[in-house]
C-alpha cells in the first residue's frame, strides 16, 4: 500500500514544480494537473525555466515556499543529485518533506515488466544514466565514447538522447526500442517501419510521471487519465 503523505489531506493548494532549461515544450504540466484533478487533490504543477547556474537557488526556493515536490528534467538531472538526499547518480523527482529534499529516479519506470537479456543504452546524459542504473548489464554507446551504436544482437535498445531528426540506430523485427524524445523521433519511425516494437517518448513520459505522482501523493496514479492528457489511448 502506498504511504499517505500530507499532500492528500491538505486543505490548501499544494504545489509541485518542474525544473528544467527549457521547459516550455513539456507536456508534464498538462498530464500531472489532469492527474491531480482526477484524484480530487488540491495540487498544481508549475513549470520553471531554471538555468544551470540557478539550480541550487531554485531547489532552496522550493523548500522555502512549501512545495511538496518537483520533477527535474534536462539539463539538471545529474547536478540535482548533489543537492538532495539520494543514492541515485541521476535524479528526476524530488520529494520535499519537513525541510528535507529527497531525490528519486523514475526515468526507467517504463522497464517494469520488460525482459532484457541484451540491452543497449544510447546516450550519456541524465536519463541515460538512470537507464544504465536500471540495466546494469547494458552496453552503452555515446558520442563521448563508443560510437556508432551496434545493435544487431540486442533485444532492447534505449534511445536516451535528445536527437529527433536523425536515425541513430536501425532496428529489426523482434527488437524493442524505448525512445525517449517525444512526441516522436526519426529513430522510432524507422523502427516501426521494419516491425520492431516501439515504446515512444509519450509512453516513457506517462510511466515516469505516474511513478513520480505516487511518490508525491501516496495514492495510485490515474494512468489512463495521464495517457489521455498527452494524446495516448487509455
Amino acid at each position: 500500500m502506498l504511504e499517505q503523505h500530507k499532500v492528500v489531506s491538505s486543505g490548501s493548494t499544494r504545489f509541485v514544480a518542474l525544473l528544467g532549461h527549457p521547459v516550455a515544450h513539456s507536456l508534464s504540466p498538462r498530464m500531472q494537473n489532469a492527474a491531480f484533478a482526477a484524484r480530487g487533490l488540491d495540487c498544481a504543477y508549475v513549470p520553471f525555466d531554471v538555468p544551470p547556474e540557478r539550480l541550487e537557488e531554485a531547489v532552496c526556493g522550493l523548500v522555502a515556499l512549501g512545495f511538496v515536490g518537483a520533477n527535474v528534467t534536462a539539463p539538471h538531472k545529474l547536478a540535482v543529485a548533489t543537492l538532495c538526499e539520494t543514492d541515485e547518480p541521476s535524479v528526476n523527482t524530488l520529494v520535499l518533506r519537513d525541510g528535507r529534499v529527497e531525490g528519486h529516479s523514475t526515468d526507467a519506470a517504463i522497464l517494469q515488466g520488460l525482459a532484457a537479456k541484451r540491452p543497449i543504452v544510447v546516450g550519456a546524459g541524465g536519463a541515460a544514466t538512470a537507464f544504465c542504473e536500471a540495466l546494469p548489464r547494458a552496453r552503452v554507446f555515446s558520442r563521448r565514447g563508443d560510437w556508432p551504436p551496434r545493435v544487431d544482437d540486442a533485444d532492447l535498445i534505449v534511445h536516451a538522447t535528445s536527437v529527433k531528426d536523425e536515425v541513430l540506430v536501425r532496428l529489426g523485427p523482434g527488437q524493442t526500442l524505448i525512445d525517449l524524445p517525444y512526441p516522436a523521433s526519426a529513430t522510432a519511425a524507422a523502427a516501426r517501419e521494419v516491425g520492431a516494437t516501439v515504446l515512444d517518448g509519450l509512453d516513457v513520459l506517462v510511466a515516469q510521471g505516474a511513478a513520480s505522482f505516487e511518490l508525491w501523493t501516496g495514492v495510485p496514479a490515474p494512468v489512463n487519465v495521464m495517457r489521455a492528457a498527452v494524446g495516448l489511448q487509455p
